[in-house]
């Protein structure tokens, strides 16, 4: 297949847990090489790396860097160009997500929300266009599906997956026809760390909003994100939602 990932360097922000993890696992047994990002989980990015290259050894390598250093974010893919001598795809999954009420929106939140989720993809994007365009790439941004229907509470967070949605966009119309950018909306896919999401009613009560009625799983993400890197080749500028219908229904 034209577009396989088969001996292709792929770089996952974020990719040490959660869906990050589910997207490396999914990238690697489809044959990518893993170039595998974390900012403070290096336990579970090395755990993750020793898992990959016990299947094939020398296909992940592990790259730690804080998102909101644009300097670190050119450096890391000059890193990446070092260790691979080649990149041929950028997964934006890396986020921060937390709540925003209005009336407790500082500047802090600003910079840290617009940072992880739509600054340093942008910068990301612009470091690694030169070698995608050379290698006929693509990038897939994790996206919300509350880019679209911001969430209650949670106004920077929305304001700055609704920015990525659009960067989306941007980036598949300045990196045509050479790369393909295309994101990714998850809905109800594992829920977030933090106070008020254990509450079980309140799941069950989200949950009820999906037209499948249950939550998925980390790896519709990961199969969504591989489908757009190796299967798609005349998709460019979409985002796809995987949410079980929710976007729909809410």
């Amino acid at each position: 297949m034209e577009d396989a990932v088969q001996g292709k360097v792929m770089l996952v922000t974020g990719g040490g847990r959660r869906v990050g993890a589910a997207i490396c696992r999914r990238l690697h047994a489809a044959g990518a090489d893993i170039a595998l990002h974390y900012r403070s989980s290096s336990q579970d990015a090395l755990s993750l790396q020793q898992e990959l290259n016990e299947k094939r050894e020398g296909s992940v390598a592990v790259f730690s860097a804080d998102l909101l250093d644009l300097g670190a974010l050119r450096a890391m893919v000059d890193q990446v160009m070092a260790r691979f001598g080649r990149l041929d795809g950028l997964i934006n999954n890396a986020s921060s997500f937390y709540p925003t009420p209005l009336a407790e929106v500082n500047e802090e939140h600003w910079h840290d929300l617009l940072g992880t989720n739509l600054r340093a993809p942008l910068f990301l994007a612009q470091a690694a266009a030169a070698e995608l365009r050379r290698r006929h790439g693509c990038i897939v941004n994790i996206v919300d599906i509350h880019a679209e229907r911001p969430m209650h509470g949670h106004l920077v967070y929305s304001v700055a997956k609704a920015g990525l949605v659009a960067l989306t966009r941007s980036l598949a119309q300045e990196l045509a026809p050479q790369v393909r950018v295309n994101a990714v909306a998850p809905g109800v896919i594992i829920w977030p760390e933090g106070e008020g999401w254990a509450d079980q009613e309140e799941r069950r009560k989200i949950i009820a909003h999906t037209l499948l009625k249950r939550e998925g799983e980390p790896d519709d993400i990961a199969r969504t994100v591989l489908f757009l890197s190796q299967d798609a080749p005349y998709i460019t500028g979409q985002v796809i939602a995987v949410d079980g219908g929710r976007s729909i229904n809410l």
